[in-house]
């Protein structure tokens, strides 16, 4: 790289080197390399007129979501892309990651790799058992039986799909990224971590620095091996309405939110106010898109969740009916 560019080329030689070729009888494969050296050029330029195949083939969709208006807003999720979400304590971030990773070995009958790093794997399980088969069998005596948690167990094919990380308290990225390597080799795409901020804590380092390194290096890692990687980020401290009371989602929320903001394809924020009388709209979750690198055109869109609370799980709300339930000045009261 420090000759000149224009006098620069690659030779390459069948053998280590010039004598090993003449040693094996092959002198002539020395001319050769010489006549059909390459002029150099440095990693990473590509011509565009090579990529015309590429180029000229058709835009899709990628994989669905489980939520179908989300897929319409994104375009779907495409492989080699990082996806973070950000929402208060107890706003239902991990409900809404559980319910995917449901959907993706259900439906997509994809291979699914969960770093859970503040829940155990065997209430993770629980949890995922919940969203497959509509019963919250993380909770005592939610109306679900020994035999149907066995029964939702016993497809063995689904429960296979999925890889759970246990790490025994140690949150460590280095540990993590190795093994998300060893899955996509063997051909896990889809990952979940919960959370990006426990991955700084108890480290010497600045949490910021620590949290822009780690984000930057999964964005690396989802590219090189066109994996898709989910992460939950907390959030710093609004200066106005707290998030876990309806606090509206910014980017400069994130912890971390620069290196966030910058190598995120999608950023989505969760608002949801659990001080609410009313416990329709205690349950009821905004889901909005604070980032969209893929187009643009769905940033500030908002997609308005429920939970049915006999099945535990989450569904996208129609509007209409939402509407139809309060009165327009509640809602202006309730917003």
């Amino acid at each position: 790289s420090i000759l000149p560019a224009n006098k620069v080329k690659i030779a390459e030689l069948p053998e280590k080197d010039a004598n090993e070729c003449l040693v094996k009888g092959n002198p002539q494969a020395v001319i050769k390399a010489v006549w059909n050296a390459k002029p150099y050029k440095p990693d990473g330029l590509v011509g565009l007129a090579s990529l015309a195949d590429e180029v000229l083939k058709p835009a899709e969709v990628g994989i669905p979501w489980f939520l179908e208006t989300l897929t319409d807003l994104t375009y779907g999720r495409r492989w080699g892309e990082t996806y973070f979400f950000g929402a208060g304590t107890g706003v239902g971030k991990t409900d809404v990651f559980t319910q995917s990773i449901a959907h993706d070995i259900s439906v997509l009958k994809e291979q699914v790799g969960v770093f859970y790093l503040e829940q155990g794997t065997v209430e993770t399980g629980k949890r995922i058992a919940g969203k497959l088969c509509g019963k919250r069998f993380h909770v005592p005596e939610a109306g679900w039986t020994t035999e149907e948690l066995a029964d939702c167990f016993s497809d063995k094919e689904l429960i296979n799909r999925v890889t759970l990380y246990d790490s025994f308290g140690v949150n460590d990225w280095t540990s993590m990224r190795q093994k998300i390597i060893y899955l996509a080799a063997n051909g896990v795409r889809l990952f979940y971590i919960d959370h990006l901020t426990a991955l700084a804590t108890g480290q010497d380092q600045n949490e910021r620095e620590v949290l822009e390194k780690v984000t930057a290096d999964m964005a690396s890692l989802a590219k090189q091996h066109q994996i898709i990687i989910h992460v939950i980020s907390h959030l710093a401290t609004p200066d106005g309405t707290p998030h876990e009371e309806g606090g509206r989602v910014s980017i400069r929320h994130f912890k971390g939110s620069r290196a966030i903001g910058f190598w995120a394809h999608f950023m989505f924020g969760m608002e949801r106010n659990q001080q609410h009388e009313d416990i329709k709209l205690r349950q009821q979750t905004t889901f909005r898109i604070l980032k969209d690198r893929h187009t643009g055109s769905s940033t500030g869109k908002t997609i308005t969740l429920g939970y049915e609370e006999d099945t535990g799980l989450l569904f996208e709300e129609d509007d209409e009916l939402l509407a139809a339930r309060y009165e327009p000045d509640d809602l202006a009261n309730d917003f």
